[in-house]
């Protein structure tokens, strides 16, 4: 288990997210995000597999909310899960906030932007066993990435 991933699996409680701030600016964001990015980031919704044109970057950069640009993903950490979404086996310290999402009839950790609270995706302790065993599998609606210079 990664240092700091305690809280998940039960040992503390979850840390609440801030008020989402999505959720208070739904209307300017609905003018700015594309339809997907909006559904996925201010209604939880999850894009198709393998639809992200995220999957198949391979540079270096950062990887930033798309509701408000706060860096959440190194691109070294980047790896092909196989899940059909991106994938991380871990976030910029202090850039995500966890909570417990029970939908679908099964209990999952949801995993949203500390920034604005905007819906990311999940989080699973199936990753690369060599680095952290970490899988952050992400909707790549809600993330734009930026290039290294």
């Amino acid at each position: 288990m990664c240092a700091g991933m305690a809280h998940v699996y039960g040992q503390t409680p979850l840390p609440k997210p801030k008020k989402l701030s999505v959720q208070q600016d739904r209307e300017k964001l609905k003018q700015t995000l594309d339809p997907q990015a909006y559904q996925v980031l201010c209604n939880e919704a999850t894009e198709a597999p393998f639809s992200s044109p995220l999957l198949a970057i391979k540079d270096k950069g950062i990887y930033v909310c798309k509701a408000c640009k706060a860096p959440l993903f190194q691109s070294q950490n980047k790896y092909d899960s196989g899940s059909g979404w991106p994938s991380f086996d871990r976030a910029i310290p202090g850039s995500v906030v966890y909570t417990t999402d029970r939908s679908l009839g099964m209990t999952r950790i949801e995993e949203q932007c500390a920034n604005c609270g905007g819906h990311l995706g999940h989080f699973f302790d199936d990753g690369p066993k060599e680095t952290t065993g970490n899988r952050h599998c992400i909707n790549g609606s809600a993330l734009e990435f930026i290039p290294a210079k």
